[in-house]
């Protein structure tokens, strides 16, 4: 079974990331990502505060953006606690987890995001993901350490163990689509859609893209699917080439 990868974007203190890579050692989990971590990698505070968790660290990636981190993964999810006007599913870390142990068992590509300490993720980070992961906690204080955050995630992971329920199992058996495939069929609709003129106008143009690409993370494409989206793009356009040749 392939374990779930850690994926810190843009950490601020060494020391959270110690203490995030012993909370994934806790529960077995040792594939730690790490973007643009603001001072810099390796980080001696990290080392220090790991404490017996070393190795995570020694055998951590190092990314430059959220893109790269998750380019080989199957399916992702990004925790934050914050409302936000992307539309997607926000699961429990129970229930994510299980979606992760069930779709892991086949062989799948997991990656959980974790956002900096001062403001967590972004919109920008959070397009990148198939559902968002909310932990139930107090509304009026739902500040998280980044550590404590991956604590409780790891802790699902580690409780349920082999058991997967059965309800999760469908989704666990689609041959799913790369992050890096599903990015490129943004690239394409969207160098399609800008030649046509639908970003407009010009000052709602990042928005738009950006819901667009939230919108393909968030449909969870399985391979032949986003071959079916390119077919279709590339018909239309062609039918067109054909009707101005006319």
């Amino acid at each position: 079974m392939i374990q779930p990868a850690i994926i810190l974007v843009r950490p601020q203190m060494g020391e959270n990331i110690g203490g995030a890579a012993r909370a994934m050692l806790n529960f077995t989990l040792d594939r730690m990502r790490i973007v643009a971590p603001r001072d810099g990698w390796p980080n001696p505070k990290a080392v220090a505060m790991a404490s017996g968790a070393g190795r995570v660290l020694d055998h951590a990636g190092l990314f430059p953006d959220v893109a790269s981190a998750v380019a080989d993964c199957d399916y992702v999810f990004a925790t934050t606690a914050r409302g936000r006007e992307l539309v997607s599913e926000v699961v429990t870390p129970e229930r994510a987890m299980a979606m992760a142990r069930a779709m892991a068992a086949e062989g799948k590509k997991i990656g959980i995001l974790f956002g900096p300490e001062r403001a967590g993720l972004e919109n920008d980070d959070i397009v990148h993901a198939n559902a968002i992961i909310t932990v139930p906690v107090n509304p009026e204080f739902f500040s998280l350490n980044l550590a404590q955050a991956v604590l409780l995630v790891a802790y699902e992971w580690g409780r349920q163990g082999s058991e997967v329920p059965a309800s999760v199992m469908e989704l666990a058996g689609k041959d799913m689509a790369s992050k890096s495939e599903v990015q490129a069929l943004g690239d394409h609709y969207e160098e399609k859609l800008g030649a046509a003129g639908f970003f407009y106008p010009l000052d709602k143009a990042p928005s738009m893209k950006l819901n667009l690409r939230n919108m393909w993370s968030r449909l969870g494409l399985t391979r032949s699917e986003v071959q079916t989206f390119h077919g279709m793009l590339r018909q239309i356009a062609y039918k067109l080439r054909q009707q101005g040749d006319e």
